[in-house]
């Protein structure tokens, strides 16, 4: 358990940071300050202070690894031109930036990211950005919440959770034209509907809150693995109109809270995470982490009526007593294993896939970072490291996930990738708020 106590005293030391970090970076957001092989994009959270818009940093890679403390970022104030394209296209303003993926997902090719997209939590808004020339190009608004969204591999539909709205939505996506619409018809209502075996949804003792949370497509395109709130999850064939369940699993076979999604050996791994409880089940406990994983060629689009099938297999369970654990990112290394992050322990669990087991564990505490709080992960294009974002003393969109250096952690992968170390953290600020960094992604731009 982290000694939450130093945290004051860090909170003062943060904040007189930051207001150097912001005042040194000059960058400007034309486009003209990017350069070098790949670039690492940061979603700042934080939107007390801009109008609920929060800020995009974008490092070029190469600063990053030289030297991450001097590293500058191009910045922008999401509450700028991205926020007034929005309103102008969806008569609303975006709240609150979490997620960002590029138009080609784990696909990190030049060809296959030229387009970001945006996530944001507090308002339904899903924001389009011409990654080249940092502006937008196109913005939808899903409803209650967009929490996450991702891509399909052949780039024609998002995959978007409304998080609140309990919806798992889809926009149809035309890159080329530039054209993005939401397809209600598509629109599945987890709150509503049943299962194929006849269940409903939502369900008190099977799940018991079904707001999704994470969606992830499989590489051939068939299905999405959709987390939820509270437990459970659903495998959709996405390419239906309407989308509609073809596998069903509750909160016994599933923990609650998961967005660590990852496919690798023909599995797809997905974990739990913390922060949720279910009030009417005795010793419901907040804290504590499993990963899952599942055979991909044993689901079909004919829906299956028996829950909990295929099978999931249990990789492993973390919730010590006593212990406050909460794992959120998953990424996969060059020489293929999965590293799960734990945003509260400062460590990182490595599964290897061939084994479907756990093979090493290491801490990311350092003289760099007292407490980092790694979040999401993303790998640079030649596997030798993998940046995190770096959670701040105030987190926005809530959890345990204090962290004092919030920016990105550069950490070098060691030993083929069974270990780690945090070689480098560039920290971001701003004299008006308090940095809440969240979503990280790399783009090869040659």
């Amino acid at each position: 358990m982290k000694p939450r106590l130093m945290l004051v005293a860090l909170v003062a030391l943060v904040c007189a940071a930051a207001v150097a970090v912001v005042g040194t970076a000059g960058a400007t957001s034309d486009g003209s300050g990017h350069h070098g092989s790949y670039e690492v994009w940061l979603i700042d959270q934080e939107d007390r202070y801009n109008a609920g818009g929060g800020t995009l940093h974008i490092f070029d890679g190469d600063e990053l690894t030289d030297d991450a403390s001097t590293a500058v970022p191009e910045s922008i104030d999401l509450s700028g031109e991205v926020a007034s394209f929005c309103e102008e296209h969806t008569g609303s303003l975006p709240l609150r930036p979490h997620m960002l993926v590029f138009n080609g997902g784990d696909d990190n090719r030049p060809s296959a990211n030229r387009y970001a997209v945006i996530a944001f939590l507090v308002s339904g808004h899903v924001a389009f950005l011409d990654a080249d020339e940092r502006t937008p190009v196109g913005c939808v608004d899903v409803g209650i919440q967009a929490h996450a969204a991702w891509p399909t591999p052949d780039q024609r539909h998002l995959i978007v959770a409304n998080q609140n709205g309990k919806k798992l939505m889809r926009i149809a996506t035309d890159y080329r034209r530039e054209q993005f619409t939401l397809e209600d018809a598509a629109t599945l209502d987890l709150a509503t509907c049943k299962t194929p075996s006849g269940a409903l949804c939502e369900d008190r003792e099977l799940r018991p809150d079904n707001a999704p949370i994470c969606p992830r497509t499989t590489s051939d395109g068939d299905f999405t693995f959709v987390t939820l709130r509270g437990g459970g999850m659903f495998v959709v064939d996405h390419n239906r109109t309407p989308m509609r369940i073809v596998a069903e699993y509750d909160r016994a076979h599933v923990d609650d809270n998961g967005c660590g999604e990852m496919e690798a050996g023909e599995r797809m791994y997905v974990n739990s995470g913390a922060g949720w409880t279910v009030p009417s089940i005795p010793g419901d406990e907040p804290y504590g982490h499993d990963v899952y994983s599942f055979r991909l060629d044993r689901f079909s689009s004919i829906p299956r009526r028996t829950p909990n099938r295929p099978r999931a297999t249990h990789v492993y369970t973390r919730d010590e007593p006593g212990a406050t654990v909460d794992a959120h990112a998953v990424a996969l290394t060059k020489r293929g294993f999965l590293w799960w992050g734990d945003r509260i322990e400062n460590d990182v669990t490595v599964v290897d896939p061939r084994s479907n087991r756990v093979v090493s564990r290491f801490g990311l505490e350092s003289e760099l970072s007292e407490d980092p709080a790694p979040d999401l992960f993303d790998l640079s294009p030649d596997g030798d490291y993998m940046f995190s974002s770096l959670r701040g003393p105030y987190p926005a969109s809530g959890h345990e996930a204090y962290g004092s250096t919030p920016g990105v952690g550069v950490i070098k992968v060691r030993a083929g990738g069974l270990e780690g170390t945090l070689t480098g953290v560039a920290r971001v600020g701003s004299i008006r708020g308090t940095p809440d960094p969240h979503a990280v992604r790399v783009r090869a731009v040659r």
